[in-house]
């Protein structure tokens, strides 16, 4: 997820904008041939014809197609041809994609004189693939099964909870099977098409809340916990054909219920959609190339081995994007597991990483630049000054590395272990060279991979898993969950955001000054003033050698001839699922 919204956008702006350069072909939509890296900026192949059926595929399997139940980028975008929210992004290339604009919702929503409460209408004559209306219960229901009880969907944000007032002893709505919604005060729903929302305090960018999938209509009677994801109620253009069947597939079908002129944003081109999972990433390379598979759902770059053929063929690059994804490839440094839970031993990471080698894991300047801050620099408040570990050729320092071993009572060295994704060949490549770095100072770490479908929940997101398996060291990746500090920093590294599972605060970070700025921070209206906490906090970070930068992500991806509407989203941190036609049948 990416960029700030900067104000509201009128209806339609995305369909017109698509419209305008209608044609088909493989052309830049002005006459001229595509070109490498034109979908960052630009529509490629602009048409609206429909039909055919866009075919997805990914490695490892989404973490769970429940609007409800996920937080990976490309579930949150893929979700949309079911799953309506209150608010949405426009759907354009560049930063103007990061502006919201209302989805369910019937105009942008009013806050009070206070900035504690926001009124939001829906639509009215909005219904679900079952031919039932949407009503805002179903709403307020999506927000409490997501965020809150013991048994609250264990993927995904928790900022309604985190945010909303009288709902603190709110125990979700499985704990009272009459009255589920019993105790859930924080959102009042005077009639079926009004909801307001109360917030404990102001907080200047709830707007970008309202955007999250959770706020996805559920209605009680279909909810089924988990297996929900099993088949989704649809309330957008497509609806499941069939049952999601984890680690094998999910089809879509049109839903007839879904009036496209309620909809600013989804082209519903193709008449069906296809997600195979479980395909090997190399396959998927591969069958792109060939024009046999359209798009990689997991919307990261291309193999390794790919990734070099498509750079180096100038017939074969013109088919390719390489946006930057306001993405920070990172390892956490784990503040908990021992020996870690010492900052000189964590610093002794920090200096001893060679960081020309984990770009080069990276794809070299390709995949991404090198950062020394955490804050992507299109980020207000991205301070490209820190630089608190620098040395030579970005090749690390080792006589600082072995310094802080001294101070930290591990002068030989220490064992820890790397957590990485298996199915990420970026990952592992990159847990290979910070292996090699520690290496060269006594620092013995082995590679310990898993699946990337159950990653973010079951292992690095679990605090438990981690300690028991010590995980001193996670790879991992994060982009916005909104373009500002708070939407990019809060959830991987305010100490309050730590929770059992699902966790994102995998460094386990929690320092009472970077948490006192999050509480300012929400408290200020002054962006500039924001911007300058957003700062500290990042400097904070660095200083407390939790979070290792790798690289500012630039992802490669190749857009075979067939696709049609192809353009980077900088808001979904991939190309716009919801623009995609395809001119095959």
């Amino acid at each position: 997820m990416t960029k700030r919204t900067l104000g509201f956008v009128a209806l339609g702006a995305a369909a017109a904008m698509l419209l305008s350069a209608c044609g088909g072909g493989a052309t830049d939509g002005n006459g001229g041939e595509a070109a490498f890296n034109q979908g960052e900026t630009q529509v490629v192949n602009p048409s609206d014809a429909t039909g055919g059926t866009l075919r997805y595929a990914i490695s490892a399997d989404f973490d769970s197609p429940d609007p409800g139940n996920m937080y990976y980028a490309f579930a949150w975008n893929f979700s949309r041809y079911y799953a309506r929210t209150l608010l949405t992004y426009t759907g354009e290339p560049g930063t103007e994609g990061t502006e919201l604009q209302p989805d369910l919702a019937e105009s942008m929503p009013e806050a009070s004189d206070d900035g504690k409460s926001y009124t939001v209408k829906l639509k009215e004559g909005l219904k679900y693939e079952d031919g039932s209306e949407i009503v805002a219960e179903d709403v307020k229901y999506a927000i409490a099964r997501s965020n809150f009880g013991e048994q609250a969907l264990p993927n995904g944000p928790k900022y309604f909870k985190q945010l909303l007032d009288k709902s603190d002893d709110y125990e979700g709505p499985y704990a009272d099977g009459d009255d589920p919604l019993k105790g859930f005060d924080g959102i009042e729903t005077p009639d079926d098409h009004t909801l307001v929302f109360h917030l404990k305090k102001p907080f200047a960018e709830f707007d970008y809340i309202l955007l999250q999938p959770q706020t996805a209509p559920v209605p009680a009677e279909a909810d089924k916990g988990e297996q929900y994801q099993t088949r989704v109620l649809s309330s957008g253009p497509y609806k499941y054909d069939g049952d999601y069947r984890s680690g094998e597939s999910l089809h879509l079908e049109r839903n007839d219920q879904w009036d496209p002129e309620s909809d600013p944003i989804r082209e519903a081109l193709p008449d069906r959609v296809e997600v195979e999972i479980g395909v090997e990433q190399n396959e998927i390379d591969q069958r792109l190339v060939n024009g046999d598979l359209d798009v990689d759902l997991a919307a990261a770059s291309v193999g390794p081995a790919m990734k070099g053929t498509l750079l180096s063929d100038e017939s074969k690059k013109v088919n390719v994007d390489n946006p930057e994804t306001n993405t920070l490839r990172y390892v956490n440094v784990n503040t908990v597991v021992e020996p870690l839970d010492d900052l000189a031993c964590r610093q002794a990471i920090m200096f001893a990483a060679d960081h020309d080698a984990l770009q080069r894991a990276w794809g070299g300047a390709a995949g991404g630049e090198i950062p020394t801050q955490i804050m992507p620099k299109e980020l207000d408040g991205s301070d490209q000054s820190i630089d608190l570990y620098p040395s030579e050729d970005r090749k690390g320092d080792l006589d600082k590395a072995r310094e802080k071993l001294e101070e930290c009572g591990e002068p030989d060295g220490f064992s820890t272990n790397i957590g990485a994704r298996s199915d990420r060949p970026a990952d592992v490549a990159t847990a290979e060279a910070l292996q090699s770095s520690l290496k060269r100072v006594g620092i013995d770490a082995q590679i310990k991979q898993y699946p990337s479908d159950t990653y973010t929940n079951t292992q690095a997101g679990s605090p438990d898993f981690v300690h028991e398996n010590e995980l001193g060291l996670t790879v991992y990746g994060w982009a916005p969950d909104w373009a500002t500090g708070y939407g990019f920093m809060s959830k991987i590294v305010d100490g309050r955001s730590i929770q059992k599972a699902g966790n994102s605060n995998i460094s386990e970070l929690d320092d009472p000054e970077i948490n006192k700025l999050f509480d300012e921070v929400v408290d200020e209206q002054d962006p500039d003033v924001r911007a300058q906490k957003y700062a500290e906090i990042d400097r904070l970070v660095m200083e407390n050698a939790a979070i290792l930068p790798a690289v500012f992500e630039k992802t490669v991806y190749y857009r075979p001839d067939n696709l049609t509407n192809v353009y980077y989203h900088v808001g979904y941190a991939g190309y716009d699922f919801m623009a995609l036609g395809t001119t095959r049948e």
